[in-house]
């Protein structure tokens, strides 16, 4: 248990130990090796990594030297990353064999591993992470701390100024206050549907009752999106933080993290979190000396993408199956056990401290007129920089993808990107210069969604990615309304024939007629959202739905029944790789008279257009 000095004691001190991570002109011989912990990095091996630096530290016997685990840095294309502070030496790809040069080279020689530096989106040696195209667009509030800060360890939070805006809430502020800087800082819901924030807090603190709760909705069920996770992994209390100043702002003492049990790593690190907080006195009762009391506990969902809407996730909790409830009453009224609920996700909360210690004005400095801050995407599909990216509000989908992303790789055209995954819509190239807002992408038939941003160039068919999202849908379905249990699987079934090719230009009427009606009477979200991405590619790719049914044809080969494989003898070089990868001899020919595929062998399994290395297929 801490006093409220002594936390205090620990920032000061901790930060002044710790400067070397933000400050570059730090006064020190110490290093610090910052080494990415993030599910993406843990899966190339980062923890071996952090195992052998700390290995090859001891056994030299080197001082000065300190090796931290971090949150994610965000370029994932690049992983596994280390960064050495406070030089801000940037090694990308790093392996596990890779730490004694790092050591004997950079730290013990103080010269640079040349070939481990990063290279920028022009194939330039980068020395420096500041120095990246891929973050001088960015701007992280919400993604602050991660990959400068330990998750695992409460005294770095609090040397970055952690738990300071709890404190300045608990006894400078009323609730009121709160509520207003809230309010008055333009913050919006970053689920999806962008409602105030500061609006829903001030129903939920209005309406009747003496138990209330706080959730967090971390149920992130987008395919392709990992925002919510990353901050989780890599700065776990500012989330609690967050939630007690809500607790707080509307009379709650109980809150609760709904979080998919497929996020092992961000579950065991919110959890260490909570147990810290708890050892630490911060979580409990009367919190630094005061009346204010607020306990935190992990739900576990099982990975139904129904539960990211906040009645379905509510009945879970409760331990029914998650299902959404009919509204009104909304949960700021009748919520978890029928008692008025917050409901927030992951991302909403983690801007809130900055708010309450910088102020409702510098936040609403940023962004657009009706758009305040900053968004997280992960961004991801055809472009080089795949990757965690935090851009202001009103950043144009142009200058993520190009600027931030680096383009299309392999010498492609950028086609559409994706936002608001399965309940988002395709922007196509005329779109690229729209400007990353509520409105702005409500108005061109996507949304913000929580943050998934898939790109795609000119091999993909919008007709079977229309196919995918809605495969992913009916499989997601709750099945509570028939609009949406029977609606889609009818929409699904037009869309399989009509990749097949046995659609016809009336399955085309009747596939539009239907999302509209779908959308219009589907009990919640899922099934109000679920017909975006078909009548986004309707209006922006009618000509491939058209041509798979005029034509039996589709121009990327993506659907392999109208797929027509051949052999393009000009770009052809003979090397034969396509006859020996064709798992049913379908590919006759030899390096003299070249290759040809037999049409009646074909399986159109793609294994030839994959291995030629001209795009000769």
């Amino acid at each position: 248990m801490k006093t409220l000095e002594e936390i205090q004691k620990i920032r000061e001190e901790k930060r002044k130990e710790l400067d070397l991570r933000v400050n570059l002109q730090a006064n020190t011989v110490e290093k610090h090796i910052l080494v990415c912990r993030g599910t993406g990095c843990t899966s190339s091996k980062s923890p071996k990594i952090i195992e052998n630096f700390k290995k090859i530290i001891e056994e030299k016997g080197i001082k000065n030297v300190r090796v931290i685990q971090t949150g994610c840095f965000g370029l994932c294309a690049k992983g596994p990353i280390v960064i050495i502070r406070p030089e801000d030496t940037f090694y990308a790809m790093v392996k596990p064999e890779d730490c004694e040069e790092i050591i004997n080279t950079h730290i013990i020689e103080g010269k640079l591993v040349e070939r481990l530096l990063c290279k920028d989106i022009d194939n330039s040696v980068v020395k420096r992470l500041d120095e990246l195209t891929f973050y001088k667009k960015q701007k992280r509030i919400a993604l602050k701390n991660c990959g400068i800060i330990d998750p695992e360890n409460i005294d770095e939070y609090i040397a970055f100024d952690g738990y300071k805006a709890l404190e300045k809430v608990l006894f400078n502020m009323s609730q009121d206050d709160v509520i207003n800087e809230v309010t008055e800082s333009g913050l919006r819901g970053r689920g999806g549907a962008g409602f105030p924030t500061g609006k829903k807090w001030f129903f939920t603190k209005i309406a009747a009752g003496e138990q209330k709760y706080v959730v967090c909705n971390a149920d992130e069920g987008d395919p392709g999106a990992f925002m919510d996770r990353s901050i989780l992994e890599g700065d776990p209390h500012c989330i609690i933080e967050a939630m007690m100043i809500a607790g707080y702002a509307i009379g709650a003492d109980k809150g609760y993290i709904y979080v998919r049990a497929e996020y092992p790593i961000a579950v065991h690190r919110f959890q260490t979190a909570i147990n810290q907080a708890k050892e630490y006195g911060i979580l409990g009762k009367n919190i630094f000396g005061t009346e204010f009391s607020f306990d935190l506990e992990i739900r576990l969902g099982a990975g139904a993408f129904v539960c990211g809407e906040e009645t379905a996730l509510l009945e879970s909790i409760e331990g029914r199956a998650g299902r959404p409830r009919l509204k009104p009453p909304f949960p700021a009224n009748a919520g978890l056990w029928q008692k008025p609920t917050l409901i927030n996700n992951v991302e909403t909360y983690a801007n809130i401290t900055k708010i309450i210690l910088n102020g409702a004005e510098w936040y609403k400095s940023i962004g657009t007129e009706t758009s305040k801050g900053t968004k997280v995407f992960a961004l991801g599909g055809n472009v080089v920089n795949v990757g965690l990216v935090e851009v202001p509000m009103g950043t144009t989908l142009r200058e993520i993808v190009f600027d931030i992303g680096g383009g299309i790789p392999g010498g492609h055209k950028f086609k559409a990107a994706q936002t608001g995954g399965p309940s988002g819509g395709c922007i196509p190239e005329e779109n690229l210069d729209t400007p990353i807002d509520y409105e702005s992408l409500g108005a061109i038939g996507s949304m913000m969604g929580s943050g998934g941003l898939i790109v795609m160039d000119d091999t993909k068919c919008m007709v079977n990615l229309a196919k995918f999202y809605l495969g992913f849908t009916v499989d997601e379905s709750c099945g509570k309304c028939n609009p949406c249990r029977i609606g889609t699987k009818r929409m699904l079934e037009i869309l399989e024939r009509i990749t097949e090719g046995k659609g016809t230009l009336e399955d085309i009427d009747k596939l539009e007629k239907l999302a509209h009606t779908i959308k219009t009477a589907s009990v919640c979200g899922l099934g109000q959202t679920a017909p975006n991405p078909v009548l986004s590619t309707l209006k922006y790719f009618r000509n491939e739905y058209i041509e798979h049914v005029d034509q039996q044809k589709c121009s990327t080969n993506e659907c392999k029944a109208l797929a027509k494989l051949e052999i393009n003898s000009e770009k052809c070089k003979k090397c034969g790789l396509c006859a020996r990868n064709c798992p049913v001899n379908a590919i006759t020919g030899d390096r003299e008279n070249g290759y040809k595929i037999d049409t009646e062998k074909c399986i159109k399994c793609g294994a030839c257009q994959r291995n030629c290395h001209f795009s000769a297929i």
